[in-house]
Order: C-alpha cells, then structure tokens, then sequence
C-alpha cells in the first residue's frame, strides 16, 4: 500500500508550491480530463480547508475542499474531489472519502453536510450516508444530483 501523508490546511496556511500542485490537480482532471471549461476560482477556496494527500516523494495524490455552512449550500460541504489519474485504482478515493468525513466531523460537528456530486458517484457517496435530495440536473455540461448527509445521532 502506498504511504499517504495528509494534510488539511485552511486557504491561508497553503504555500505557493502546495497551492499549485492543488490548481494543477483539480485542472488536469475537472477542466482537460472531464473536458469541462468553467471557472475553477470561484471564490470559495478563501473559505475552505484544503484535503491534501501526499506520496512519501511529494506528489499530490488527492485532493477535496472543505467548505462552511453558508458557501455553497446552507449546510457545511465539501467538493472539488480529485484523485490523480496516476494514483487510481489504488484505493485512494476510499481512503480520501473516509478523510473527509473524519475532518469535516471535526471542523463541522454534528452538522448536516450537503453536496453536489456528479450522478456517477451517487453510490460512492451512499456508503458513507448520503442520500440524494433532489433531481438530476446539468452543472458545467456533466450530470449531478444533490446529496445530504445527517449528523449521527449522539450516543
């Protein structure tokens, strides 16, 4: 199994070198890979924490950002998940997907969590408890559905 250094760094705490190894991740995939032409800055990434995932040599592996209640939906959330098309099918989403979820329990404790997932991974969502809450519907040109999450119920 390859070995996996996380970090999770609110947008102030990225240096230039990690900033563009994350731009460079989500526009190889999300902008040439998906063949998707929007605009990545959008602003939300001021607002976030960044999920980042490094090789033991420094490559940036996966990636997803954390966002607050009020940024996207009104619920915390989370997006703009990438795994390195060199590192697929090594388990990495997994692990990133399990990642998320422990760091966005600690930012956000006890909250809901809605995203906007693209249709395709509507299972992969469902196994950590998300539920779609709404119809399909065209965002950039590619198929996505809203999904929520509720907090676990406490002990």
């Amino acid at each position: 199994m390859m070995q996996i250094s996380w970090q999770c760094l609110a947008f102030s705490e990225l240096d230039t070198t990690k900033l563009y190894a994350m731009m460079v991740l989500r526009q190889r995939v999300f902008i040439v890979e998906q063949d998707c032409v929007y605009l990545d800055a959008d602003g939300a990434d001021l607002q976030a924490h960044h999920l980042l995932a490094w090789s033991a040599d420094g490559i940036l592996l996966a990636y997803a950002r954390l966002l607050p209640p009020g940024v996207k939906f009104a619920d915390a959330s989370f997006g703009r998940v990438v795994t390195a098309p060199e590192a697929r099918g090594k388990g990495i989403g997994r692990l990133l997907l399990a990642q998320i979820m422990q760091v966005m329990d600690t930012l956000f404790p006890h909250q809901p969590i809605t995203i906007g997932a693209q249709t395709y991974l509507k299972a992969f969502y469902g196994r950590v408890g998300f539920t779609a809450i709404g119809p399909e519907y065209l965002e950039d040109g590619l198929p996505h559905i809203d999904m929520r999450r509720l907090p676990a119920l406490p002990a």
